[in-house]
């Protein structure tokens, strides 16, 4: 590490260049290709996915994305001669636009049952020639704007379906821009340096920018799903800052300590550097934990979300050390240049409310460990009522046409409407076709089914198929018991002595089977993500214990995340207030992501307030100093870095995506609850509790185990290493920096008076 930082800083110009050079050929190479993101939420191998595939192969027709075109009247009815002749008009130019396949009108024969009982509602169908993700927004926007314009202060005009979502207003880049500058406000109040504060910003929206692009490459290789952009942006972002925080903040104490820029940079990447492609590692491990699922969806979003982290690392050794020997000694205030060339090097005491913390939690390890389990505990409690399921236009904000569309189609004719089931089977004869026939008497007698449309051939005569409407939502939970009893009683019923093979297709019946699928490999992946990270754990702390206790703290933040996501999202706790939309089940893929990325972040904070504690441990063997100043030392930062990750989190709620939405709130809760409950609190009341138990490891396991270090102990001897002559970093000093005795004087000062001695 320390080769590549020396090398960063020599040629700091061609290291800068070449990160420039890689951001501006993948953006432009995105820009001519395009973006090819798919939303498959099909698990291979589940009943749903059979029905779709069998619907496609016997009705290829159907392949394109279907879409409504709403119409609701007050006063009068949509039979009305004027609203009738506007909708004709309306729709026979939506059928003239480009991208349209075919619109099928109440008005006409194939549209019956389109008008609503009272006549005061009316839909038409809207089928693309392609699916939804392969449809120009600009194709499904002049949709938009055709059937808007027909409405009047009298007739009220909506649109809903997939592609017709993709045009809705989102917060554009508001969330990044909002993100960006509370973390440059955080870095300026942190080190009063704005050349220091902008460096982070820089290295992260750098690599960010070149995976955000990398990105939409990858969607024309492997499925990734649309989010996958914003949440590798969301994930990015706040760990790109962060480690570039750390990293800036070691190379400040460096410059305070008397080392020339190059050392000190050069000394920053060696330690600090170090911790940080570890912690980049446990979360790219977390991620590709995903790909055991061997789910195509969740296999895209895996290594999407993992380039990206991987990119911010190579960033934060690599062009963060070029930028910071860019501005030299201003990575300092001028306030602290003044007080360096005035009184010389200082060694850094902790002080403050940091000291005064890891004092306190010194002396009250019982109280204050209780207070943060009751704490983890409450928030978790809403977990236990997690309902994965369907998350529709309904949950969208009440202002979006698309959720305008799904109101008024629940209320015209029933809520089972937005989310109709489809039984798809191959015929095999005249048995089959009869079969067929009165199967629509028995689902329509069937509870819970409101109505059946007739069943439909294909040109060949072999496959054929039938829409259920259910009486209820899509994201009801009695449209998931309504899809188990057709599966397990209705449907088997209605085979016997056929060859048919019923299949049942629709939303709701595709995000349950996938839900199963996923919780029952959950326990799986769970248990392979926390076995990599603790034996990643074990061979840098040899220790048992620490292991253990980060498995179990990760367990409690996703927990408590978790919590904090159901009772916004699913029990409506202030949605609406957020223009989150209304209530709904929680996607079914969120939890395996959510799982992955927490667990990721969990472990950084445990690396980088750990790793300060073995230090001292290592150096001391006293395990209530290596605590109480690896906490005073390392939770200013932590904090700090805490306080940037929550507020580019919580930034992507502006978004205007509810699955982001998800992943913002969840994952600034996440960081909160870790950094100021968990990490600053809990872990160390528990070290203290432990005592030397923390560190133990059997011997014939620790002479086996192969040694690994996170981030060498920064002591006299490896500082004085770096001084020029000593270590390979140039001779070459800047205004008021120290000479080379001079340096070894203030090292062995440092020997001398061990300030880590120093309790809060």
């Amino acid at each position: 590490m320390a080769a590549l930082a020396r090398w960063c800083v020599r040629h700091r110009l061609v290291a800068v260049l070449l990160w420039l050079l890689a951001l501006g050929g993948t953006s432009a190479a995105a820009a001519v290709a395009g973006s090819a993101y798919s939303n498959d939420y099909e698990a291979p191998g589940t009943e749903s996915g059979r029905a779709t595939q069998l619907l496609r192969d016997g009705f290829p027709g159907l392949g394109g994305d279907n879409d409504t075109v709403v119409w609701h009247t007050t006063p009068g009815t949509v039979r009305g001669a004027d609203v009738e002749q506007t909708m004709t008009r309306t729709l026979d130019e939506i059928a003239g636009l480009p991208g349209v396949a075919t619109v099928i009108s109440p008005y006409e024969g194939r549209g019956g049952g389109r008008i609503s009982g009272d006549g005061r509602t009316a839909y038409a169908t809207v089928t693309f020639d392609e699916r939804a993700e392969n449809i120009g927004k600009g194709e499904a926007q002049a949709v938009v704007d055709t059937a808007r314009a027909a409405g009047t202060d009298g007739l009220q005009v909506e649109l809903g379906g997939t592609a017709i979502a993709a045009t809705e207003s989102s917060g554009g880049h508001l969330a990044e821009v909002v993100g960006v500058v509370v973390a440059a406000v955080v870095l300026f109040l942190a080190f009063g340096s704005l050349a220091a504060s902008t460096l982070p910003i820089a290295t992260a929206l750098v690599s960010v920018g070149t995976a955000f692009a990398s990105i939409v490459l990858l969607g024309h290789v492997m499925t990734v799903a649309d989010f996958a952009p914003m949440l590798g942006m969301l994930i990015g972002l706040g760990v790109g800052i962060d480690y570039a925080l750390f990293i800036v903040t070691r190379h400040r104490r460096g410059l305070k300590r008397g080392l020339p820029v190059a050392a000190a940079a050069e000394h920053a990447v060696a330690t600090t550097g170090r911790a940080v492609v570890f912690a980049g590692a446990t979360v790219c491990i977390a991620l590709l934990g995903m790909l055991i699922l061997r789910l195509g969806f969740l296999n895209g979003v895996a290594i999407a979300a993992s380039l990206t982290v991987v990119l911010t690392v190579a960033a934060s050794v690599t062009l963060l050390p070029a930028l910071l020997s860019f501005i030299g000694p201003r990575a300092l205030s001028r306030r602290e240049r003044r007080r360096l060339e005035e009184r010389g090097p200082q060694p850094e005491v902790p002080t403050g409310l940091a000291a005064r913390w890891s004092a306190f939690v010194e002396r009250h390890p019982k109280l204050l460990g209780a207070v943060a389990v009751v704490v983890m505990a409450l928030l978790a409690l809403p977990t236990f009522s997690l309902h994965l399921g369907t998350s529709d236009q309904g949950n969208d904000p009440t202002t979006s046409t698309t959720r305008q569309a799904y109101d008024l189609m629940g209320e015209g004719f029933g809520p089972g409407v937005n989310g109709p089931l489809t039984l798809v089977t191959p015929v095999g004869g005249g048995a089959d076709r009869l079969a067929l026939d009165n199967l629509d008497a028995t689902l329509r007698a069937t509870e819970g089914i409101a109505s059946v449309t007739p069943v439909t051939y294909n040109t060949g005569g072999d496959t054929a198929y039938l829409a259920v409407v259910p009486q209820s939502a899509p994201q009801s939970q009695r449209t998931s018991e309504l899809v188990d009893r057709m599966r397990t009683e209705v449907l088997p019923r209605a085979e016997a002595n056929t060859s048919l093979d019923l299949r049942v297709g629709g939303v709701t019946a595709s995000y349950d089977d996938f839900a199963d699928v996923i919780v029952g490999k959950l326990p799986l992946f769970v248990g392979v993500v926390i076995g990599l990270g603790c034996v990643l754990l074990l061979l840098a702390f040899r220790s048992l214990g620490i292991p253990l206790k980060a498995a179990v703290m990760n367990i409690a933040a996703v927990a408590a995340a978790f919590g904090v996501v159901v009772a916004i999202f699913q029990w409506g706790w202030g949605s609406e207030l957020l223009g989150l939309g209304r209530a709904g089940p929680i996607e079914p893929f969120l939890p395996v992501i959510m799982v992955s990325v927490l667990f990721g972040l969990s472990m950084d904070y445990q690396v980088f307030l750990v790793s300060r504690m073995y230090e001292e441990w290592l150096e001391t063997g006293d395990n209530r100093r290596a605590v109480r100043v690896g906490l005073a030392e390392t939770s200013r930062v932590i904090n700090s870095a805490a306080v940037i990750m929550i507020s580019v989190f919580l930034a992507f709620v502006l978004s205007g995506d509810r699955v982001i939405a998800m992943f913002g709130i969840a994952l600034a809760a996440a960081v909160a609850l870790d950094a100021f409950v968990l990490r600053t609190l809990l872990v160390p009341a528990l070290m203290h509790l432990l005592g030397g138990a923390n560190w133990w490891l059997p011997r014939l396991l620790d002479e086996r185990l192969p040694r690994i270090s996170i981030e060498p102990p920064e002591c006299r001897a490896a500082g004085a290493a770096l001084l020029p002559g000593r270590g390979g970093a140039s001779r070459a000093t800047i205004p008021g920096q120290r000479s080379d005795d001079a340096l070894v004087g203030v090292l062995e000062k440092e020997q001398q008076q061990d300030v880590r001695d120093i309790p809060g």
